[in-house]
């Protein structure tokens, strides 16, 4: 196979418009803990950009600390601003 599944998978979103093709998609390709994951790590990105410790977003969210670590880190590495302003519009 030449074409890398991913990119594909990249591609196809971005040129989505109808947020109900997008959750028909990652639907079919995540399992309901997977979203469920996803949506932990955009509460994790919230609550630390919000200064709340590690700790308590660990108990808040009832995820082990390294789970929160490993968002923190992912925080670090890549700008995910324009998700949480998007995430914080939703709410």
């Amino acid at each position: 196979m030449s074409t890398d599944p991913y990119r594909s998978l990249l591609t196809h979103l971005a040129h989505c418009n109808d947020s109900n093709d997008i959750d028909e998609l990652l639907t079919a390709l995540l399992t309901t803990k997977e979203q469920h994951e996803i949506a932990n790590r955009i509460c994790i990105f919230d609550l630390l950009e919000r200064g709340i410790t590690q700790r308590d977003i660990s108990e808040q969210l009832g995820v082990g600390i390294a789970t929160v670590s490993r968002g923190a880190k992912a925080m670090q590495i890549h700008d995910v601003s324009a998700l949480l302003a998007t995430h914080r519009q939703d709410n």
